[in-house]
């Protein structure tokens, strides 16, 4: 069965009220269901941009503090959303709190309201010493209509363990949500989903934010493309570039992808990266030139 996706190129904002937010998420959703998509994905960190209807915007704290105090709201909001839609969604991430704890996970929501998550494993910098975000949980695989799929958040797509793990568990395509502030990091999850995708000879699709909010201090400036990436190999784009985006704009990239021709590049493509990942890596010998 082939899955349409639309992957939003999502552009922080400042919405006064959580209506105004609500009213951009409709709008985007809308769209990708009148092009057809059955399943569409919201950038890491989407959410955080409603941290401007609250006091102590342009702290980065303060802003985590009120939108993970909402988070429980933002998630009810996405159900009903997938459901007005008829729409598969990951709608990026939520600041979840857990106790004392704030992990960042990602809800992967069915168009009648259920629901999984994926937690976000590696935390970068910012999350771990600006924010004091913690890691979350280890991989999962999701069971759905197309097959099972996979979620490598941002930082995670990075880990070529992370996201092999869930191919060996029968993931043909991994969403990889991502919220960068610099075109260094959009590169860095860029570069790597394209590696994911040759590795695994698998889908890999990115859904960045975009644009600039100064008067933010978690998500003041946003940069990439979406695109999904596939494998280097016959049957496919010379550079597995599937679909991409143009830089920094927003709106919605759609790509129609087919399992099946995974399952045909494996078996018989001119490489067969997925087959032939060594399952316990050689170490790594030292060596000491010799005078012949």
């Amino acid at each position: 069965m082939s899955l349409r996706i639309a992957l939003a190129q999502f552009p922080i904002t400042g919405p006064a009220r959580l209506e105004q937010f609500w009213h951009k998420v409709d709008a985007i959703l809308g769209d990708a269901a009148s092009g057809g998509a059955a399943l569409a994905v919201l950038p890491e960190y989407a959410c955080m941009e409603t941290a401007a209807c609250f006091p102590g915007a342009g702290s980065p704290t303060a802003e985590l503090a009120a939108v993970s105090a909402i988070a429980a709201d933002l998630l009810q909001g996405f159900r009903d959303a997938a459901r007005r839609h008829k729409i598969w969604l990951l709608p990026g991430t939520l600041p979840w709190r857990s106790g004392a704890r704030v992990i960042n996970r990602a809800p992967l929501i069915a168009p009648d309201g259920r629901l999984a998550w994926q937690e976000k494993s590696i935390m970068t910098r910012f999350e771990a010493e600006s924010w004091g975000v913690c890691s979350g949980g280890a991989p999962r695989v999701f069971t759905t209509e197309f097959g099972r799929i996979g979620i490598a958040i941002c930082y995670d797509v990075e880990f070529p363990a992370l996201v092999h793990a869930q191919a060996a568990a029968g993931a043909w395509l991994i969403l990889a949500p991502s919220c960068t502030d610099s075109l260094h990091g959009f590169n860095r999850v860029r570069l790597s989903a394209r590696a994911r995708a040759l590795e695994n000879q698998c889908f890999v699709a990115v859904a960045p934010t975009v644009g600039n909010a100064p008067h933010l201090a978690s998500v003041d400036e946003n940069h990439g493309y979406a695109a999904v990436f596939g494998p280097v190999d016959r049957g496919f784009p010379d550079d597995g570039v599937i679909v991409r985006g143009a830089l920094d704009e927003a709106g919605l990239v759609f790509a129609d992808l087919d399992p099946h021709k995974l399952e045909a590049v494996r078996n018989d493509g001119a490489v067969r990266n997925f087959r032939d990942w060594p399952d316990n890596p050689p170490a790594c010998a030292d060596t000491v030139l010799e005078v012949a």
